[in-house]
């Protein structure tokens, strides 16, 4: 913790400082096309610059016709089968089918009956924390952020662990079975231990039930009664299973790649991982989809009338409503143009928790925002590709429907995302690739070392780079 001293000092010349770190980290967005930067590893279209192969996952927005790309609608694809084809299965079945899916991202093919049986067991199992890490890691030091509160107890669970270090498949499965397990208890305890130090509520503990799956898991030990219904737990299990895995190159599991290429454990890893999905662009989408909507209902009389809406959303758009951040969270993405997949087989299934709640007239809202977003966009910005409703544009209002804290959002992200981040570590793991190591070109010109007493013109050099520095590439609405 930071002396007064320390801190009257540092806010005695902040503002200066953070003007010269402004002017001196500044590069001039022409340099980018001159040297043919794919900034992000991304061309100006958002397609990806290809960086890696995978097994795992898959996804396709776009089709080569005579060299030219061509938007179709979207497709996410788990180990070659497509994610519409896996959910009707296990929806046709009546059968949860997270646990289904992470066996299939881990090991490459669809378990047998058996097997699966077997796998649910496992995960069971290993359903629970070492003695007394509940009481000194998470009671003892609650924090006010659920990602904070995983990346920290996944990191101490390293201490934990006698072979934290062997990077063995063997050990390594073991170690992601284990997290897999353990997440929802991380993020729920972590929640509990937040509203019972910070909000002044009870304090409700309750143990995992090993013949219950995650996302019952989840409800069971959030509500203080332990009771939902079926439709609830489905779909909670259904938003698990479409954010389990989104292809090697989405942030966080490309960090996942990254950081296991450095000969990492897995639990600084994963601790990576969420560091990279705890971010707005990525993983906090959700929880800011459901505040934008509250200011929507606010502004609008009438849901239902689309030249309300259109102003309501311009009003975002240019930055005059809601964060003033000019976003309509939830609609755009880095790869999808013409439509996400997720949203599509998850919107089906929203309509019909939002009826059994009494909830048609909201859904009807974000069904017409869903409608007059992309028009509104094109309005105020160039879009050099298509945009439409993400998956974070639904799964927010399932949340809501489901009582689940905002909180929570983005830590249930990662309890779906764990899988595909273990999958992909476990993949690079047997490919032993190289240290990934990007090239950045250097764009500072050289100059002599200068003496400290004839330094005074430093000064003024970076002033000049401030005044003649650019703010970057034009804002775009894609939301990562």
């Amino acid at each position: 913790m930071k002396s007064k001293q320390q801190s009257k000092l540092f806010e005695q010349f902040k503002d200066q400082w953070s003007e010269w770190v402004n002017g001196c980290n500044i590069v001039e967005t022409e340099l980018y096309k001159k040297w043919e930067v794919k900034r992000g590893l991304r061309d100006i279209s958002g397609k990806g610059v290809m960086a890696g192969l995978t097994r795992i996952g898959e996804v396709h927005s776009y089709v080569l016709d005579e060299g030219e790309m061509v938007p179709v609608p979207g497709r996410l694809i788990y180990r070659g089968i497509d994610i519409i084809d896996l959910v009707n299965g296990f929806r046709k079945d009546g059968r949860f089918g997270f646990e289904e899916t992470c066996y299939l991202l881990l090991f490459g093919n669809l378990p047998g009956r058996e097997q699966l049986k077997e796998f649910e067991s496992v995960l069971g199992e290993f359903r629970s924390l070492p003695p007394g890490f509940v009481r000194d890691m998470i009671m003892k030091s609650p924090s006010k952020d659920m990602m904070n509160v995983l990346a920290r107890t996944v990191l101490a669970l390293y201490s934990y662990d006698d072979k934290a270090d062997d990077v063995s498949i063997s050990n390594v499965l073991r170690q992601s079975l284990q997290l897999i397990a353990n997440f929802p208890l991380l993020a729920v305890y972590g929640y509990q231990a937040y509203t019972h130090y910070h909000g002044n509520q009870s304090l409700i503990i309750h143990p995992p039930l090993p013949e219950l799956g995650t996302a019952e898991n989840i409800l069971h030990m959030l509500r203080p009664d332990s009771c939902y219904t079926r439709l609830e737990a489905e779909l909670l299990d259904m938003a698990l299973v479409l954010h389990a895995e989104h292809g090697g190159g989405n942030n966080s599991s490309f960090t996942a790649h990254v950081v296991t290429s450095s000969g990492a454990d897995t639990y600084s890893v994963v601790a990576a991982a969420l560091g990279s999905l705890k971010g707005p662009k990525h993983g906090g989408a959700n929880a800011k989809v459901v505040q934008m909507f509250e200011y929507i209902k606010q502004e609008v009389t009438d849901w239902e009338d689309e030249e309300q809406v259109s102003l309501c959303l311009d009003k975002i758009l240019n930055k005059k409503g809601f964060d003033k951040a000019g976003l309509i969270y939830g609609v755009g993405h880095a790869v999808y143009s013409v439509s996400d997949p997720r949203a599509v087989v998850f919107k089906q299934y929203v309509e019909e928790l939002a009826k059994s709640k009494g909830l048609e007239k909201e859904f009807g809202l974000y069904d017409l925002v869903e409608k007059l977003a992309p028009e509104a966009i094109s309005r105020v910005s160039k879009i050099y590709k298509g945009v439409s409703a993400n998956v974070d544009f639904y799964s927010g209002f399932v949340y809501s429907m489901l009582n689940i804290p905002q909180e929570l959002y983005t830590p249930i992200f990662a309890v779906a995302r764990i899988a595909g981040w273990c999958a992909h570590r476990m993949e690079e793991l047997v490919n032993r690739g190289k240290i990934i190591r990007p090239a950045y070109k250097c764009t500072e010109p050289m100059r002599k070392y200068i003496d400290l007493d004839k330094r005074e013109g430093e000064k003024n050099r970076v002033e000049e780079l401030i005044k003649a520095g650019t703010q970057g590439e034009p804002k775009r609405n894609d939301t990562l």
